[in-house]
């Protein structure tokens, strides 16, 4: 896939203008978004996506198309995932909702400096050491175990990393947040605040992912440049998304098994790949395996829709089921108690006084 320069300086420039727009229009003013405001955005960041896509469709083919897609679907997929943690976040920081945005946004764009740093990083090995897709299709595989092993995964409460915790003795922190300032004077002295600490700890939760996230769509697309954009339009539609679907993230109730089947897909397809450009000399002595035949993007792209698919359709209804369980439960409790019953029951009784009951 040949990008010139000047693509990668106008792809980079329209990134940082699309995060400009949030710095300027969105978080200046602290405020906590409505459902149509996030609805509108999370719209337009994936129009802006998906237009990008068939661009790279029309200009580099089919299938160069079809890579971003796969990889675009299945990162934002897991940055799905992301969210159940920034939602702990939060409340472990107890930030005000006017604040969070803007917490989200420096931490998303702490997230994407630093994941380019991988991805160039990741692209290098790719290039030059053509057995490291064993270690990431195993990695992935056993990733996709624990995903599955936990059941829900994740945890009702965080757990804030030791680095994080050593940061906070060692810097000055106010007890409290200061409107959405990182630092502030107090008797002369400068402090740092809360919202500094929850920056930080956004953007490593992030980081975390992208140790499982960068080689996933590394097996579903070696070209850089693709990686790139399908990471950066994944993270920044993340903060509009996280506002519209807090309350919805609880329903996800198989979403850790649908991430978990889509990461060992692709851990095998990473194994399967290795196979056929296998040169370490333990396995079948250097020589390349190709009794597998590799899985290619269209079957790549439609298992791992079909995947989400099923996941939500199923969580979804599961959750239905429990909610009229609950209510259900709630009126036979309440049926139980005497609450609302039946007065027929009591026909032909008489009170204390002899008086027939009504």
């Amino acid at each position: 896939m040949d990008v010139p320069v000047w693509v990668w300086v106008v792809t980079v420039g329209a990134i940082i203008a699309m995060l400009a727009v949030d710095y300027i229009g969105h978080v200046r003013h602290a405020h906590e978004p409505t459902l149509r405001e996030s609805a509108r955005w999370s719209i337009a960041y994936v129009a802006v996506a998906v237009a990008f896509g068939f661009v790279v469709w029309l200009v580099w083919g089919g299938q160069y198309g079809g890579e971003y897609f796969a990889g675009y679907i299945t990162e934002k997929s897991l940055s799905v995932d992301n969210l159940f943690v920034f939602v702990l976040i939060m409340a472990a920081f107890r930030v005000p909702r006017q604040y969070q945005q803007k917490v989200l946004l420096i931490g998303i764009t702490i997230a994407l400096v630093l994941r380019t740093i991988f991805i160039l990083i990741g692209a290098a090995l790719v290039e030059n050491v053509s057995w490291i897709f064993y270690i990431f299709g195993a990695f992935l595989i056993y990733t996709a175990w624990t995903q599955i092993r936990s059941g829900s995964g994740h945890e009702d409460e965080y757990h804030e990393p030791g680095a994080l915790r050593a940061m906070r003795k060692v810097l000055p922190t106010t007890d409290d947040f200061v409107e959405d300032r990182l630092s502030t004077k107090v008797d002369g002295k400068r402090l740092f605040t809360p919202m500094l600490l929850v920056m930080l700890a956004i953007g490593a939760a992030d980081i975390i992912f992208a140790v499982d996230s960068i080689p996933a769509i590394f097996g579903l697309t070696q070209e850089t440049y693709l990686v790139f954009t399908a990471n950066a339009f994944s993270l920044l539609g993340l903060r509009q998304l996280f506002f519209l679907i807090d309350g919805l993230l609880d329903r996800l109730v198989y979403l850790s098994y649908g991430l978990g089947a889509i990461l060992a897909f692709i851990g095998a397809k990473l194994v399967i790949h290795a196979l056929h450009t296998n040169e370490v000399p333990f396995i079948n002595g250097g020589e390349h395996i190709t009794v597998i035949p590799e899985v290619t993007t269209p079957v790549s792209l439609s298992v791992i829709v079909g995947i989400l698919a099923i996941t939500t359709v199923l969580s979804l209804r599961k959750d239905r089921k429990d909610r009229e369980a609950t209510v259900a439960e709630a009126e036979g409790a309440a049926v139980r108690d005497g609450v609302g019953a039946d007065p027929s029951a009591h026909k032909g009784e008489k009170d204390d006084l002899g008086a027939p009951r009504r």
